[in-house]
């Protein structure tokens, strides 16, 4: 880094994204990306006329955009704010509501977390997992700061269910409590149905896992106006131009092709059951994921060594290294022909282990 940069930002550990390989052709399991393609109808409206478009401004209101998902959702427009990937839809959410008090997030789980936290110099509570990687609602309840938390959990892929939500929002009426759900459509309970309950909740979806947008970068925030409205203040002090024209109509015409993304959602869940027995058949340990990936370990191998061994066999998997999960890999689910090869590789990989 330069001898220019602020010392307050020298410091922050930048978050790490998922390999994106150059040349060589990988089984890619490792970004929990889609293996479909977007709708049929999002295909065909990129065209030449809609590039030619692009020499124009996207609409900074968005407003078919947030129309199309304000109806999917039976929410009013002024309840929805879309954002650059969800990602700057957190980052507005740390900036705005996490600034005072500070907030709280669980210690394994989306990486961005503390790297929000850090890069805005506010107060950061990482709390705890239990042993067995699940969330206790009760170790975030009356906390006095904002609370974040992914549900379906990454990379555990455990999810808690509509109640514990509310009892955690209405136990902090004077903060924000928002829920991460990226993963939300792979089985998981929506906390959507408890914004007229909860003035306080926020809830955070993408386009990039369950609507096969994940390089269009597309993310939405739904909640009550007056928190909207933060939002909208700080895209507005930010980037007004903050979703470029091609995302947005590609988001509004997938919002409406409900059959391919229901078919699509349906492919992966499947898919991720098959996995997961297979893996298990071979002596894994697999967590009972609600996500789009699932989260296992070998007796075996450790994490690093299983996670190598695939990528030299042209499967990039994710390993991470806190100690807590370093025995563990994320895998994300793709075809039923990828997932079958990682499993005869697999196979063969233990069976080298063995000797």
């Amino acid at each position: 880094m330069s001898r220019f940069l602020a010392k307050r930002l020298s410091s922050i550990e930048p978050y790490t994204p998922g390999e994106q390989p150059q040349g060589r052709s990988f089984i890619k399991l490792n970004t929990n990306e889609s293996p479909y393609p977007p709708a049929p109808a999002v295909c065909a409206a990129l065209n030449s006329e809609e590039a030619e478009r692009l020499r124009l401004y996207s609409d900074p209101d968005l407003r078919e955009l947030t129309a199309a998902i304000a109806e999917y959702h039976g929410v009013l427009p002024s309840q929805v704010f879309c954002s650059n990937g969800s990602d700057e839809a957190l980052t507005f959410a740390f900036l705005a509501w996490g600034s005072q008090d500070g907030v709280a997030f669980p210690d394994i789980s989306y990486g961005f977390y503390p790297v929000f936290a850090q890069y805005y110099g506010i107060d950061a509570l990482p709390i705890a997992l239990k042993p067995d990687f699940t969330l206790d609602p009760k170790d975030y309840m009356g906390l006095g700061r904002m609370v974040v938390f992914a549900n379906p959990n990454a990379p555990t892929g455990f999810a808690i269910g509509v109640d514990e939500i509310r009892k955690i929002a209405c136990s902090n009426p004077d903060h924000v409590v928002l829920v991460d759900e990226a993963y939300v459509d792979f089985g998981a309970e929506s906390a959507l149905r408890l914004l007229d309950e909860c003035e306080n909740l926020v809830v955070v979806r993408t386009f990039s896992k369950s609507r096969q947008m994940a390089g269009a970068r597309l993310g939405y925030a739904i909640a009550s106006p007056q928190l909207i409205e933060d939002l909208n203040r700080l895209k507005f002090s930010f980037n007004p131009y903050n979703v470029n024209r091609l995302t947005s109509l590609a988001g509004t015409l997938s919002v409406r092709e409900d059959a391919w993304f229901c078919e699509c959602r349906q492919k992966i869940i499947n898919t991720r059951a098959a996995t997961t027995k297979g893996l298990r058949q071979l002596g894994f340990e697999v967590l009972e994921s609600l996500a789009n990936f699932v989260f296992a370990r070998t007796p075996q191998l450790s994490g690093e060594e299983y996670c190598a061994k695939l990528r030299q066999n042209g499967i990039l998997v994710r390993h991470f290294t806190n100690p807590r999960i370093a025995d563990y890999v994320r895998i994300t689910i793709g075809t039923d022909e990828e997932m079958q090869t990682l499993l005869a590789v697999t196979c063969t990989i233990l069976q080298e282990a063995k000797g």
